[in-house]
């Protein structure tokens, strides 16, 4: 099955407590939220001492370094001996993208929602002032025409 000195990623990222079913690892390998050495493993692919394992949970990437390979589920402190947790620390909740919060089964946001929202973000719509000079012009000469026509 899988040669000495690896062991499958999905059995060692339940092993040392990283997802809390087996199911759960075999799941986010399949998904592509599990890279070794920057490439994406099928659940099977074998992992060894030294690799960098990164696993995307919740959204964010955990990066971890293989120190011990173990098969079975350890103990938290056993757990902890197996890893070396390189992961960056969180940026402050202030940096975070603060987003307003709709109710859920608000259904799309209306126009003025929609502005509001852009507001707060500090985004600037371009087509609003390509639209809003496209339509000046675009009136100017169905003006100019229905003059001519006229005449």
């Amino acid at each position: 099955m899988a040669q000495e000195g690896t062991a499958r990623v999905d059995s060692w990222l339940w092993a040392v407590r990283l997802f809390k079913t087996r199911s759960a690892a075999t799941a986010a390998c399949r998904a592509g939220h599990v890279r070794i050495n920057g490439e994406r493993v099928k659940a099977a692919q074998g992992v060894r001492i030294g690799d960098e394992v990164r696993i995307r949970i919740a959204g964010f990437d955990r990066i971890v370094e293989v120190r011990r390979l173990v098969v079975k589920r350890v103990g938290a402190e056993i757990a902890a001996e197996c890893i070396i947790d390189k992961t960056p620390p969180p940026p402050p909740k202030s940096e975070l993208a603060l987003l307003p919060v709709r109710d859920r089964g608000a259904g799309r946001p209306t126009k003025r929602d929609r502005r509001e929202i852009e507001k707060l973000r500090g985004d600037r719509d371009l087509g609003s002032d390509l639209g809003s000079d496209l339509g000046s012009d675009l009136g100017s000469d169905l003006r100019s025409d229905l003059r001519s026509e006229r005449e």
